[in-house]
């Protein structure tokens, strides 16, 4: 017979070890050390001022998508939308998904076969994980950033009529740094793998008009597939996966999470659209650099704080209760600074994960300084 019984007890067992998960509503006063709008599109109102003038350009009744792709939900803005993406990012192809998400969870589900061997980075996001989970491939992980490891682990196994799959991301979410793209990229094209990067935290931000830092390096090419989400510093939602024309076909017929979701509404396609207008001003990205730049060299000295040329910046405080008593310290002095707590990461490793944004003032960056200084 069924009983709630059971789920009442996992959520007492995970709130005896400090890790229920609560939502909470932020007050608009609070200063935003936290979100992923690194360049302000979303709090600022800029993508917003865009959307207006591009969905005038565009002018339909429609709310919904009406179905999925392969039904109704299939539109000439979509697909239009599809080109401008896969020129911007120097790709033959690219197709929308509604989260990052479900771009790393169909991609990694659908396209590794079965005894195929797929290689990751340790810190890659849950949504590659669960994605893997669901693959009938099998998967490796290597330390992070770890080419010696990579190598090592490859050679344990039999690669010969596999397709082997290298997967990182360019910019890792919860450290901020970045993975050795050009030493990868060289790697798999000299071996013959498939190279696989999520860029979700360097869309917008990174590379020539915030095309990523795989346009950075100089290996757009040598990648198999490239994962760009709008949901970050784009300030939108949605995500696309570039890559082949091959790729876009074999994704639109045996990827489940495209096949069987119901397709991005107008108003979404547009504002992606409008994201990729706005990417191409270094306004914002000019402000943001010099922000996180400001901030490492006020951080330079505070201990536990991990290197990182991103808006991601993380201080290492040991133990979950510690990291969450100083985040909620901080919250209470009008600060939006969240906790991230193992399991999440590696035991010892929990830290204060702190965002920063094209809007932060040099005020603001002090003032946090400050305060958590005094705890």
């Amino acid at each position: 017979m069924f009983s709630e019984k059971k789920l009442q007890s996992l959520l007492s067992e995970r709130s005896s070890e400090g890790l229920l998960r609560s939502l909470r509503n932020i007050p608009e006063t609070h200063i935003d050390f936290s979100s992923n709008d690194y360049l302000g599109f979303s709090k600022k109102g800029i993508l917003k001022k865009t959307l207006k003038q591009i969905s005038k350009e565009h002018n339909s009744k429609k709310t919904g998508s009406g179905g999925s792709r392969l039904l109704a939900g299939n539109s000439l803005l979509a697909e239009e939308i599809e080109q401008e993406i896969a020129a911007f990012h120097n790709a033959e192809s690219a197709l929308i998904f509604n989260s990052g998400y479900d771009a790393n969870l169909g991609f990694f589900s659908a396209v590794p076969q079965k005894n195929d061997l797929i290689f990751y980075d340790e810190l890659v996001h849950a949504s590659i994980r669960d994605g893997m989970r669901l693959s009938n491939a099998h998967s490796y992980k290597f330390s992070h950033n770890d080419l010696y490891d990579l190598k090592n682990k490859i050679s344990l196994q039999n690669t010969s009529e596999r397709s082997v799959f290298i997967v990182v991301e360019s910019v890792y979410s919860m450290d901020g740094d970045f993975a050795p793209l050009n030493e990868l990229a060289d790697y798999c094209e000299k071996n013959g793998f498939a190279l696989v990067v999520d860029e979700a935290h360097a869309t917008g931000l990174f590379g020539k008009e915030g095309r990523g830092l795989c346009e950075q390096a100089a290996i757009e090419s040598k990648c198999f597939a490239r994962m760009y989400t709008y949901g970050k510093a784009m300030g939108a939602h949605g995500a696309a996966i570039a890559g082949s024309k091959l790729l876009h076909d074999y994704l639109v017929n045996y990827c489940r999470p495209f096949i069987f979701s119901t397709s991005l509404p107008q108003e979404s396609l547009l504002a992606i659209k409008a994201a990729y207008r706005l990417s191409k001003e270094e306004q914002e990205r000019k402000k943001l650099f010099k922000n996180i730049a400001q901030f490492k060299k006020k951080f330079r000295k505070f201990k536990g704080l991990l290197p990182s040329d991103s808006p991601i910046q993380a201080i290492v405080i040991p133990g979950n209760d510690a990291v969450q008593k100083i985040s909620d310290t901080l919250f209470l002095s009008g600060f939006d600074v969240r906790a991230v707590k193992s399991p999440t990461v590696k035991q010892g490793y929990e830290r204060l994960r702190i965002c920063l944004h094209s809007y932060n003032t040099t005020k603001e960056i002090n003032s946090l300084f400050l305060a958590i200084s005094q705890i």
